[in-house]
């Protein structure tokens, strides 16, 4: 039973040590607690296809696919893969390997098929689930991989594979494996400059930590709204701030893929509400670059990160003229992703710093 799991804030105040002779750590469902405490709460606004999930409703989402894969015989350390631009269906999977004690293998859809064939082929994945533009691509994979089931997403469709899959799955919730801080729950593929892509093991643990490092300093709460443009299947797109604001029980809201002048109207939209937004620098430079810039209200926008690469002087005075500092960081694939980060306090008083 989950009733009695601690709120996030209760769970940050916990000592971080072990005392001798006790075990890991016991991993808990955000979802799950929010869905009991906060059932009507929105916790996915999906603009690529125009849908919103409550807490309610992605907690059903999640059984069924933790379901869905116990038909499968998918249960602990088996991996499904991920194929998608973003979308809703991420955090169904991350969720129902969660609770299955499976692994998602979130997987870069700009690779080529021989590319991903080397990554499927080092993490063994029982399901490929995949949009239904990658079908040619999948379908090769299972050819050269000997993937045993794909599962298509066709754009939020109820007569798609994926979304029939949930319907089928749908109704009593699973058995929850008993999984520690230890256990792995993600494999993102990451490579240096040189050799093959190495898979990152991300804990339970590792996804909670960060979700205390980074969602405190960005002031992350129950009232965010934040709009996730960056890819799902990258550590940037997923855990800053996706998966810290699912913890807190906030909203995360996803465009399919950034487009700036989009990007810049969901902002600027009062309906929206967005109050966090994160990108490199490359998606803020392309925003003060178009025409719609400068009459785009960003009074909303309490936090904006900036990571992945060093922040032009330009770009950081741009941003600040319109009232928005940026808060420049520096993180890791392997540290999932936080290490450090500079107060957007000391932004231009520190140009070349991420901390």
């Amino acid at each position: 039973s989950m009733e009695n799991v601690p709120d996030a804030t209760e769970v940050a105040s916990m000592t971080t040590s072990r005392p001798a002779g006790h075990g890991p750590v016991r991993a808990y469902d955000w979802i799950d607690h929010h869905a009991k405490n906060r059932p009507g709460h929105e916790a996915v606004r999906d603009l690529g296809t125009d849908r919103s999930f409550t807490y309610a409703e992605l907690d059903r989402r999640v059984d069924a696919m933790a379901a869905h894969l116990r038909s499968l015989d998918i249960g602990r350390g088996d991996r499904v893969a991920v194929l998608a631009h973003n979308g809703v269906e991420f955090f169904d999977i991350q969720f129902a390997c969660a609770r299955t004690g499976s692994i998602c293998v979130l997987l870069n859809w700009r690779l080529t098929v021989t590319e991903l064939e080397y990554i499927i082929g080092d993490s063994s994945p029982m399901l490929l689930v995949h949009d239904v533009e990658f079908a040619e691509s999948a379908e090769e994979l299972q050819r050269r991989c000997a993937i045993g089931h794909l599962l298509q997403i066709d754009r939020g469709r109820p007569d798609s594979g994926y979304e029939a899959a949930l319907a089928r799955s749908g109704g009593e919730p699973v058995e929850r494996e008993g999984l520690t801080h230890d256990d792995v729950i993600t494999i993102m593929y990451t490579s240096g400059t040189t050799g093959l892509p190495k898979g990152a093991m991300i804990t339970h643990g590792m996804n909670f930590w960060n979700c205390v490092n980074l969602g405190i300093p960005a002031g992350i709460g129950i009232d965010t709204v934040h709009l996730n443009v960056l890819p799902l299947f990258h550590t940037g797109g997923l855990n800053c701030y996706c998966n810290p604001v699912l913890h807190a029980g906030g909203t995360v809201v996803l465009l399919k893929t950034f487009e700036p002048g989009e990007t810049l109207r969901v902002i600027g939209d009062a309906e929206q509400g967005i109050t966090h937004f994160f990108g490199v620098p490359a998606p803020y430079q392309f925003m003060m670059q178009h025409p719609d810039f400068d009459d785009t209200d960003l009074s909303r926008l309490r936090v904006a990160g900036v990571g992945g690469a060093p922040c032009a002087l330009t770009i950081m005075e741009r941003w600040t003229e319109r009232g928005v500092p940026l808060a420049q960081g520096f993180g890791m694939t392997e540290t999932r992703p936080a290490c450090i980060f500079l107060d957007p306090s000391d932004a231009l008083r520190k140009i070349g710093s991420t901390g």
